[in-house]
């Protein structure tokens, strides 16, 4: 057998195994997500029958975490079973929970009063494969805000959505390089309030950031004539 097929068998018979432990982690990670999901709904139904308590949902919690802990360890504290409680309320229908997320990025999600910047977080997450640490920065970076401040609400959502923006404008770039100088035009529609770029970025680059991209594409250009001259 020849050299390079043993190699190719070896890269496929690793990128089969990567594979799979990632699945397995995933499918590890969901069923954490559902067991707090449904853990949260029995609590949730619980509580319920002693509703007449005021403080019937804490002593409930308490109780429980108390006889979870020794059992099955620091998961089960009191935080965590309140939060799984939390989980339920927040997505109380089951199939809405997202296999994709794992129970540290919903724990954040649930944070998020506003529905609609938490849907647009848990969409990112998923659209973008954002892990824990990717999610926590991003909401801690304001990114939902900063990109409300040039663009309306439905237009960010239906990006994260990924829906067709109706007569979505363009953005125009040209460069013209001539002899001596390079001229940079930029245009946009007025009164815009629908433009999103693929990739966030809060800026466009500067005239002065492209002249200094294309000057110095020409002065190589210009030296690699005269290397082969």
């Amino acid at each position: 057998m020849k050299i390079e097929s043993i190699d190719t068998l070896y890269q496929d018979a690793c990128r089969i195994i990567e594979n799979a432990r990632s699945n397995a982690v995933r499918s590890v990670d969901f069923c954490r997500v559902q067991m707090y999901w449904n853990l949260g709904r029995r609590i949730f139904e619980e509580e319920q029958q002693g509703k007449e308590r005021a403080d019937y949902g804490t002593y409930l919690i308490k109780n429980l975490s108390k006889r979870l802990k020794p059992d099955y360890g620091s998961g089960f504290s009191v935080r965590q079973l309140e939060q799984s409680r939390q989980f339920y309320r927040t997505y109380p229908i089951a199939n809405t929970v997202r296999s994709q997320l794992n129970w540290s990025q919903y724990r954040r999600l649930i944070q998020i009063e506003d529905p609609d910047k938490r849907e647009y977080y848990e969409l990112e997450s998923v659209n973008n494969a954002w892990t824990a640490r990717e999610t926590e920065r991003q909401i801690n970076s304001m990114l939902y805000e900063r990109l409300l401040m040039s663009n309306d609400k439905e237009s960010v959502l239906a990006v994260a959505r990924k829906q067709r923006i109706p007569e979505e404008p363009t953005i125009g770039i040209l460069l013209c390089t001539q002899k001596n100088d390079t001229l940079v035009r930029m245009t946009l529609p007025e009164d815009n309030k629908t433009i999103l770029a693929s990739e966030y970025r809060l800026y466009l680059p500067t005239t002065e950031q492209l002249v200094k991209e294309v000057d110095t594409v020409k002065k190589l250009a210009k030296q690699k004539r005269k290397e082969q001259d």
